[in-house]
């Protein structure tokens, strides 16, 4: 998949950029040699949009006329949460929503099968054994070929390895130097080998790098932004190279809205922070 990924969510939400623009963020990634994009089919701005985002990457990667196929990226998509239009969020773990689901974004991807599908997120009303058997049974009936979560704890990640074994390949929390309360889960991925992907990976270092690394903010004074400048370089590439330190199993999904945000994104693939720069750099507890 490559150290860096791409978290798409952004060329689809509230203030997205026009399709032009996204499908050049996403043909730049991939000339920067990013080969993991993260979608769901609840990346949609507005009511009657499900899928946009899925829809859009798909026509990213048949148009994308790079030296290297498009076939050689991994898709990742999620289900089980929506959005009804007015900036809220809706979860549905119900195992029959999760089975059309997936066959819906299978659709929209334009595949046989989905390469990575991930649980959204856990629902309060759905026992978390049900949602997960829904994706194993996707496995088996060979609509998805790998399964990851998001948004779990660690108790629902050994319950899913129960249930799916080798198929359970990934993890998605929120994590970054501003919210590591999620450290534990990153601890047992390591040591169950399975991939870490951080969502919100540059939280806590600019208001605005969250969705879009590299582009404008403020520059406080913070050890990201102070060892950024010493070695020529952005903050948002410091902390993409502190996450990769972490563990081995991490690969950070920045999100762009720009073809320079996601060079930028991907050039902390280059960087290697030394000893003392790591020790510098203290997260704050969250």
């Amino acid at each position: 998949m490559g150290a860096i990924g791409l978290g798409a969510m952004p060329l689809s939400v509230e203030g997205r950029p026009d399709e032009e623009q996204a499908v050049a963020v996403v043909h730049t990634a991939l000339d920067a040699g990013v080969r993991l994009i993260d979608t769901a089919d609840s990346y949609h701005w507005h009511a009657g949009e499900l899928g946009h985002n899925e829809r859009l990457i798909a026509r990213a990667l048949a148009s994308y006329g790079g030296t290297r196929g498009a076939d050689e990226v991994l898709v990742a998509t999620k289900g089980g949460r929506g959005r009804p239009g007015d900036g809220t969020w809706t979860v549905d773990g119900d195992p029959r929503h999760l089975r059309r689901a997936a066959e819906a974004s299978a659709t929209r991807l334009g595949v046989a099968a989905i390469g990575l599908y991930q649980l959204h997120k856990p629902d309060p009303a759905v026992p978390f054994a049900d949602s997960v058997g829904a994706l194993r049974d996707l496995a088996d009936a060979g609509t998805i070929r790998m399964v990851g979560l998001s948004n779990v704890d660690t108790e629902q990640i050994r319950t899913a390895r129960e249930i799916l074994g080798p198929r359970l390949v990934s993890v998605q929390n929120r994590f970054s130097p501003a919210h590591s309360a999620t450290r534990d889960t990153l601890d047992l991925c390591t040591g169950l080998g399975l991939a870490f992907l951080p969502w919100s990976p540059l939280g806590g270092i600019s208001p605005s790098a969250v969705d879009d690394p590299g582009g404008p903010a403020p520059a406080p004074d913070t050890p990201f932004h102070a060892l950024a400048r010493e070695r020529g370089v952005s903050p948002q590439q410091v902390c993409l190279a502190w996450h990769l330190a972490q563990s081995p199993v991490v690969v950070p999904i920045p999100g762009a809205r720009r073809p320079a945000s996601v060079r930028d994104s991907a050039a902390a693939a280059a960087l290697t922070l030394s000893a003392a720069e790591l020790a510098a750099l203290r997260p704050e507890s969250g």
